[in-house]
């Protein structure tokens, strides 16, 4: 795990909020004061992959502001499950370990406002609450029909073919347990967007409940997609591995 990590790695806080950034400069401020007005006991953790907008510097700004924010910056762009699975291993390794983690999107995909709910969620023997796209309630702003068809096909083929029981199965808004994390951090490997997957997949077999909660999920505003060419075939790859496994 190469990178540079600045900020106070010694407080004691209930709860970690992880997000993964790479170009988000036009969003973390906004995102990181919303998040705090929420007045929660949270650590919030940026893994920035040398954002060349500068989101880290943005960061390093709030950092004197805040004092419940952990920078991480890595020297390269290396894929949206590396920096989850990074992120849960420095949540890991605290003096205090947060009892739960939630992962989102930085560009305000997701609402920092349902944060609650997913906490509310978790059940003793949870191990993950997914935010839902696709269950009762759960509803999508502003995707194009080709983006809609995507996800569908990739939430089917996952319930099919990996055995998951959910209605959203890659959906990246989520709270998880430190419980679960320390078990399943050793068996995470996934460098792209199936780390949604896998982790799911994990809880299950290593028998943790898994809930979902309805969220509104928005199409980005400002700011370029990170979705690519290679986080698609890295996660269709994946789908096909676990059929021949």
């Amino acid at each position: 795990m190469n990178g540079q990590l600045t900020g106070n790695c010694e407080a004691n806080f209930q709860i970690g909020v992880l997000l993964a950034t790479y170009c988000e400069a036009q969003n973390i401020e906004r995102l990181i004061n919303d998040i705090q007005e929420l007045g929660l006991d949270a650590q919030i953790l940026v893994i920035d992959d040398s954002s060349p907008d500068k989101t880290s510097e943005i960061v390093k700004t709030l950092q004197k502001k805040y004092s419940n924010i952990i920078l991480f910056i890595r020297p390269e762009k290396s894929g949206l499950g590396t920096a989850i699975t990074d992120g849960f291993r420095i949540f890991l390794s605290l003096k205090y370990v947060p009892k739960f983690v939630i992962t989102m999107d930085a560009d305000y995909s997701h609402n920092p406002k349902d944060i609650p709910s997913l906490l509310s969620h978790m059940l003793k023997e949870d191990g993950l609450v997914i935010g839902s796209r696709y269950c009762k309630g759960g509803k999508i702003e502003g995707w194009p029909i080709g983006r809609r068809l995507l996800s569908r096909t990739a939430n089917i083929l996952a319930r099919s073919f990996v055995g998951l029981k959910l209605e959203d199965c890659t959906s990246g808004f989520r709270c998880y347990s430190s419980e679960f994390l320390k078990m399943a951090i050793g068996s995470l490997n996934c460098t792209t967007f199936e780390i949604q997957i896998e982790t799911a997949k994990q809880a299950h077999l290593k028998g943790f409940g898994i809930e979902e909660t309805p969220v509104l999920f928005v199409n980005r505003k400002r700011g370029k997609s990170k979705l690519s060419f290679t986080e698609v075939s890295g996660y269709f790859l994946y789908i096909f591995k676990t059929i021949l496994a």
